[in-house]
């Protein structure tokens, strides 16, 4: 007698979707279940990867509206887990999922799975930032690197993090009714290491161009850059919190000091005109902008006298077209 063959269960997006209610629930009341006894089959809702992509596909903006409330929530590291519990994170998010047991004990880094659901929760509840925490470390998978000392090394995760990010968009657009909130949580990816490279040796120029690179983005990167302090050192800690406040009261200084004194000298623009005699024109303003980089990077001192601009725009005639 020939053995009867099971139909191929149909994707179920509304099993998922179940799944993903339970998981923001936990999330919102904190009352996660027992765990099972060894052999059990979970008491809470599970789906599979067909089940979330057909979820994806049918109801993506609920879904979005699901993990915003899981990682805006007071508890989102037990949100986190019940994502990972139910599925969720293995068929949407398995950039994610790949973090999970990634480090601690294995090699000497903190577990990087650990380290996200507290950067999650210990970030300002701004959906930028909460998404750019949850990201924030994806590259490290792909980038860790053990040196024969043993020393373990990320280098260059927080632009293989960005790059898949871009990849996990297309995949998942979930933020593509947002394209502002899309652009600032792949900006926070790739640039969350900066004001942790903060020293008090940089120069205003320095602080400058680090605030005019950010952006509007400052506040979130600051943000960002406290969360991601998980140390369990409290003079460590403490430490690395007053370096990023250090670097905010910089830059709140210099930009005070640039509103009431601008770092070009006033009439700088009738100086170039009587100096190199030329005409009103765009090239003035243009002249304006490349001292205004040069400043920036560095190159030459702000609030100088115009005599100094000059010098610096005669030494450098051939580059500046003069």
């Amino acid at each position: 007698m020939q053995e009867e063959t099971k139909a191929p269960k149909s994707p179920d997006p509304q099993r998922a979707m179940t799944a993903l209610a339970w998981a923001v629930e936990r999330a919102e009341r904190g009352t996660p279940p027992p765990p099972a006894e060894p052999g059990e089959a979970p008491t809470h809702p599970v789906a599979d990867s067909e089940d979330f992509r057909a979820a994806s596909s049918l109801y993506l903006p609920d879904v979005r509206r699901s993990i915003d409330r899981i990682i805006m929530s007071r508890d989102a590291e037990d949100g986190l887990d019940a994502l990972l519990e139910c599925g969720a994170l293995a068929a949407m998010l398995p950039e994610v999922k790949a973090m999970v047991g990634f480090g601690d004990g294995e090699w000497r880094h903190k577990d990087v799975w650990k380290h996200t659901k507290q950067v999650v929760r210990q970030a300002v509840p701004r959906l930028e930032v909460r998404w750019a925490a949850l990201l924030h470390d994806i590259g490290k998978v792909k980038t860790r690197t053990i040196s024969p000392s043993g020393e373990v090394h990320f280098f260059g995760h927080a632009e293989v993090g960005a790059r898949m990010f871009d990849r996990l968009d297309r995949r998942l657009p979930l933020f593509n009714p947002e394209p502002a909130l899309k652009s600032s949580v792949r900006f926070l990816i790739l640039h969350h290491l900066r004001a942790s490279q903060y020293e008090a040796s940089w120069t205003d120029s320095a602080v400058r161009r680090f605030a005019k690179e950010m952006g509007d983005q400052l506040q979130d990167l600051l943000d960002l850059s406290r969360a991601d302090i998980t140390t369990k050192r409290p003079e460590k800690k403490k430490k690395g919190l007053r370096q990023i406040s250090d670097l905010a009261d910089r830059v709140e200084q210099i930009q005070k000091q640039d509103a009431v004194v601008p770092p070009l000298p006033s009439g700088i623009g009738d100086e170039i005109m009587r100096s190199f005699g030329l005409p009103p024109s765009r090239k003035i303003g243009e002249l304006k902008k490349a001292l205004e980089a040069a400043v920036d990077s560095g190159e030459v001192p702000s609030h100088q006298c115009a005599d100094v601009y000059l010098a610096f725009l005669r030494d450098n005639a051939g580059r500046f077209g003069l």
